[in-house]
């Protein structure tokens, strides 16, 4: 950086030069991530939407998932240091190494395969994050033909994506290494146990101190929750009984269509404070109608074609609250934590992966009608708090200003 700011501003960056790179070269290397990323997250979204329904002897599927993200949640605390001293390019193989490990497992499901990979996985998972709705067409066209509770087109299914995986992950090998020596070995702050200590409380404990972050973490919280409930839940006793273990994929790709597509909108439509306040409101609005229509009739939901079309509907509507929670939450911590981003998206991880492992360990064990009045619960508390949160804000700017 300073060899590009002691530069005459005329005079051009040649090749060979420290502070030269090739345009090409990272253009090469955004096609490969972007296409490696596909390959690797179509496969284990897809995977994951299956594991509440596939593997149901002992809920060892919910279970796992349960376990996989409490793990994230612990290593997300330390994911940032680790990725510094790996470099950026090892993080990423290391990191997709945990996806392959956690599909192959399914290949023959118990808990001493299942537990150790979820494990895994939740370190993995917490050095790279993405998500992908696509694989689910993939689940659609290999179990749609097949009998209910075959095994051999579950089989076929989890090959065809460790085969992605694979590809995914030897891509992955192809990235350049960054010449930036800044970035081998462990950062400065973090040479000995003591400092590490104190920038870890810093980066997690400090944010819960400012009221603005405990107004936030319910509706963070929520999002979490929400998400979970669609791939254990909703996949689980409403797709599954009115379209078949194969419409899961189909359903769950309505689900992320929606959700993308909500979150190129919202993104498009959020400006600032108070476009927030009304998004916000909006995508509540929409998932306190799904969560009462699942609530008052889920039992009357799956006879005839009007029911098998039901829960495609679902997935849209649950999908466009998704993608409106999601990029509202990152603009909103952006806009109020611009001073400590790192603290502020280190307790969005936390509290939303916590939040997913809470309902893959409570589901086996509660009813949907339960599942479906702690949601309520939780989406009533979280709006109330981030409506105040908008009201102290601005109550707050308008003081300062006067």
């Amino acid at each position: 950086m300073d060899s590009v700011v002691s530069q005459p501003e005329d005079a051009p960056l040649v090749e060979g030069d420290s502070s030269y790179e090739a345009p090409k070269s990272h253009a090469r290397d955004v096609h490969i991530l972007s296409s490696a990323f596909l390959l690797v997250f179509l496969a284990y979204g897809a995977a994951q939407n299956l594991e509440s329904t596939v593997n149901t002897e002992e809920n060892i599927g919910t279970t796992s998932l349960g376990i996989l993200y409490l793990s994230f949640t612990i290593f997300s605390l330390v994911s940032s240091p680790v990725v510094r001293i790996l470099g950026s390019k090892n993080a990423l193989v290391l990191g997709t190494t945990g996806y392959w490990l956690f599909v192959a497992a399914n290949l023959k499901p118990s808990w001493y395969t299942m537990v150790p990979a979820s494990i895994y996985l939740g370190f993995a998972a917490s050095i790279i994050w993405v998500g992908q709705f696509i694989g689910n067409l993939i689940t659609l066209a290999l179990l749609g033909d097949g009998k209910e509770g075959a095994t051999s087109g579950t089989t076929l299914l989890f090959i065809v994506f460790l085969g992605s995986m694979t590809l995914g992950t030897m891509l992955m090998c192809f990235l350049r290494k960054t010449d930036n020596k800044a970035e081998e070995g462990p950062p400065k702050s973090y040479t000995n146990l003591y400092s590490f200590v104190v920038s870890l409380l810093k980066l997690v404990i400090a944010p819960l101190f400012d009221i603005r972050m405990l107004l936030i973490i319910p509706l963070i919280a929520y999002s979490g929750l929400q998400q979970a409930f669609v791939w254990a839940e909703f996949t689980k006793y409403i797709v599954t009984p009115a379209l078949g273990v194969s419409g899961v994929g189909g359903a769950m790709a309505v689900y992320g269509a929606f959700d993308a597509l909500c979150s190129l909108a919202a993104g498009k439509f959020t400006s600032g404070l108070s476009s927030i306040t009304i998004i916000v409101p909006g995508g509540a609005l929409i998932q306190v109608i799904v969560l009462l229509w699942l609530f008052l009739k889920y039992s009357r939901l799956t006879s005839g074609l009007i029911g098998s079309l039901y829960p495609l509907l679902m997935a849209a509507m649950l999908g466009i609250g998704n993608g409106i929670f999601n990029t509202q939450l990152n603009a909103l911590l952006g806009i109020l934590f611009r001073h400590d981003m790192e603290g502020a998206f280190a307790q969005l991880k936390v509290w939303q992966s916590a939040s997913i492992a809470v309902v893959f360990f409570l589901s086996p064990h509660i009813t949907l009608k339960a599942m479906l009045v702690l949601m309520l619960i939780a989406l009533c508390v979280s709006v109330c708090g981030f409506l105040f949160l908008t009201l102290w804000v601005e109550r707050t700017f308008s003081s300062g200003s006067g």
